[in-house]
């Protein structure tokens, strides 16, 4: 009886078929801009690496930045409620030393009660006399009493709070350590990625992932001016540190991370900003990119992680990242821009 299955094709065997899909599947990989397993991943993978790596030890360094600028914060508070306990408590053995002065006085003036005593005055005429003195006498010392037990209820409360800030400020000194090692295992990591590119992919790294500009100035002209006095100053104070290097918790005027840089230039302003990009954000009024004005703050990314100062033209100044110097960048190079006005 006749075979119903079709013939192999000549020289078409099961091995010939997946080698044909294998080289198949690799075309069509190419094609769509997947690597094959097991493949080198290229210079542009190690580079997105290193963005990655600069984008979440930004994240960290401004944990670090909120942590310290809280650790701050609470040495002075304890500080102040140690000074209060402190003169608390000479106020409180000043007070007792002058009732027990008060008290040995009594007992070697007589061990008589004192009501008895004027009872058997020679001078009866002087009897309520003295007897008032008497009362307002012990109506001082129990008002001396009660006031002496407040203040040290006072000194009790001040000395409880005092051991809560302490407690407070050894775990921010914790979170500190904390955050700082994760920035610095994150930038030791981007440095070995960027120190396995090959020369020339190394030095075009930092032209390629922002602008380029370094150092350089852009065509500020046209549009609006900065909306006050302040945010000019502030902006030629930005303007004056182009050029120094991004330093990690560093607010100036050597070395500046990003919130650094804004809390700086206006700080020579004479205004006070927050330390961290996130806080940053919030001081002040928000207003549309587009009436963005010289001074006012921009914010990146959607928690806000990164800062630089708009300078006009469509460009802001900041610190981008370790290795690189503080510059003038386009205001779009980072997603979900959000403008602030001091």
């Amino acid at each position: 009886m006749a075979s119903h299955r079709r013939p192999s094709a000549s020289g078409f065997n099961r091995g010939a078929r997946v080698t044909l899909l294998s080289a198949a599947a690799a075309t069509a990989a190419a094609a769509f801009g997947a690597a094959p397993a097991g493949a080198d991943p290229g210079p542009g993978s190690t580079r997105a690496k290193v963005d990655r790596l600069h984008e979440e030890a930004e994240k960290a360094t401004e944990r670090y930045n909120k942590a310290d600028e809280r650790a701050d914060q609470l040495r002075g508070e304890v500080a102040a409620v140690q000074d209060s306990a402190a003169r608390g408590q000479e106020r409180i053995n000043r007070m007792r030393g002058a009732l027990g002065s008060v008290a040995s006085a009594q007992y070697r003036s007589s061990g008589m009660d004192p009501a008895l005593e004027l009872l058997l005055s020679t001078d009866p005429d002087t009897y309520l006399e003295k007897a008032a003195v008497l009362d307002r006498l012990s109506e001082r010392q129990t008002n001396a009493l009660h006031e002496l037990e407040r203040a040290q209820r006072t000194l009790n409360q001040q000395r409880t709070e005092a051991t809560r800030k302490l407690a407070e400020l050894e775990r921010t000194r914790s979170a500190v350590a904390t955050h700082k090692r994760s920035v610095e295992a994150k930038l030791a990591e981007a440095r070995r990625l960027l120190n396995s590119l090959p020369d020339a992919e190394r030095e075009s790294y930092d032209r390629a992932s922002r602008s380029g500009r370094d150092g350089a100035l852009p065509d500020l002209s046209g549009g609006l001016g900065p909306s006050s006095a302040r945010a000019a100053a502030a902006v030629a104070a930005a303007q004056s540190v182009v050029g120094r290097p991004y330093v990690w918790g560093a607010n100036g005027p050597n070395g500046f991370d990003c919130s650094g840089l804004t809390q700086w230039s206006y700080a020579q302003a004479g205004v006070g900003l927050p330390r961290t990009s996130q806080a940053q954000r919030y001081a002040g009024r928000q207003v549309p990119l587009s009436e963005a004005r010289p001074g006012d703050l921009v914010t990146y990314r959607s928690d806000a992680s990164h800062v630089g100062m708009y300078v006009g033209n469509g460009q802001v100044i900041h610190a981008p990242y370790p290795g690189a110097a503080v510059r003038y960048d386009p205001v779009r190079m980072m997603p979900n821009a959000t403008v602030t006005r001091p």
